[in-house]
């Protein structure tokens, strides 16, 4: 007997499977017999879609944090999300109390290391050289190798000051010295220039905020990639969107789009200011705005299951298959018109949206607000 199987779930690609799991892992997969018994069984009739557990890979989940902050079971199972990435919040000065924080959460919660020790305590965390110590970054990733991920590297202006590009040489050294872990590297306003910024990155890097409007964006003013992006990109470079509250453009996405430059993983950069004021709200809001601007449900599905599991090397997550994590997302295609907003109040007309009914993880169900309302499951 089965801890649970899910029986007709609907796909991307709009096919149906059922799932049975146990002991926190998918046991079985695709048709199972009408025989085959669980303690608990979810009936989807084709109505509800299933896929793996999405994965949020740019949020700012630490509660204590001054700047941004939120909780992550909010973020998290809450909102149909099974995976949070916190990126760059904490640095070696607080990592361990945000790791003790998480341990205590539904959601399965990781961390992007702040290569300043002091984390986001201020808004100019690399201006000040002293704050940047590799032995400390490397000690605290040694202290929690499962749950910080990688490092995060905040590299515009206001951020960097009079440091240049030198934060980010640093960042490719801690990278280096331990174990070419995932680095994610936000992209805002000059200095540096974003040429200069991508000229130090490929394989195994994530470039956050890709689709914003500033004039440090990915195009040309021609609306062209640009050839260093470009160049980045060949090396193994990835694209992420990371939206947060300035940095995601209607305009540059669908030019970038309509070249076949999309991203690799959709990402949120939510905290509790934009989750509840928006434009952000959730992940799966960041997710149907995709949908309005040319990408499939299959696409964009992709970029917050198997690609962000692949980006961010979560083993056992983003896929449906045997052996793997039982971590899943249930929710409905809902159809309906639907006003969405960019970050340079620009809005688009939708007509569907991604509506989060319950998350799996290990096979744990947590209903979300909306699926607590809606019976369109049996139990």
């Amino acid at each position: 007997m089965y801890d649970m199987i899910i029986r007709a779930g609907r796909q991307g690609n709009g096919e149906l499977i059922d799932i049975a799991i146990q002991d926190g892992k998918i046991a079985a997969l695709s048709a199972l017999p009408a025989t085959a018994e669980a303690k608990q069984t979810l009936t989807l009739a084709g109505r509800v879609h299933v896929s793996a557990g999405w994965i949020d890979g740019h949020t700012h989940c630490y509660p204590a944090s001054p700047i941004y902050q939120d909780e992550p079971d909010k973020i998290g199972v809450e909102s149909g999300v099974t995976t949070v990435i916190d990126a760059g919040s904490t640095g070696a000065d607080d990592v361990d109390a945000f790791q003790r924080l998480a341990a205590d959460c539904k959601t399965r919660v990781h961390a992007l290391l702040n290569i300043s020790r002091i984390g986001l305590l201020r808004q100019n965390e690399l201006a000040n050289p002293a704050d940047i110590d590799p032995a400390l970054a490397q000690a605290a990733i040694r202290r929690h190798p499962n749950f910080i991920v990688g490092i995060k590297a905040r590299m515009s202006g206001s951020v960097v000051g009079e440091n240049g590009l030198q934060p980010l040489r640093i960042a490719k050294q801690i990278q280096r010295d331990n174990g070419d872990l995932p680095l994610m590297v936000h992209v805002g306003n000059t200095p540096p220039d974003l040429d200069e910024i991508v000229a130090l990155l490929g394989d195994g890097d994530l470039l956050t905020h890709c689709f914003n409007g500033k004039p440090n964006r990915i195009l040309t003013p021609a609306g062209e990639l640009r050839v260093a992006v470009r160049e980045a990109l060949q090396r193994g470079l990835r694209l992420d969107i990371g939206h947060g509250s300035a940095s995601f453009s209607f305009e540059v996405a669908e030019h970038a789009i309509r070249q076949g430059i999309l991203p690799h993983t959709i990402s949120s950069d939510i905290y509790c200011k934009n989750r509840i004021k928006g434009p952000v709200y959730s992940l799966a809001h960041v997710m149907s705005k995709f949908l309005v601007i040319g990408m499939t449900l299959e696409q964009v599905l992709s970029c917050v299951t198997h690609q962000a599991a692949d980006a961010l090397r979560l083993t056992g997550k983003g896929r449906l298959e045997v052996g793997a994590d039982a971590d899943l997302t249930l929710f409905e295609l809902a159809s309906g018109p639907t006003l969405f907003m960019d970050t340079e109040t620009q809005s688009r007309s939708g007509d569907l949206q991604l509506l989060p009914l319950a998350a799996l993880v290990g096979g744990d169900l947590v209903l979300t607000h909306y699926g607590k309302s809606h019976h369109v499951f049996c139990v």
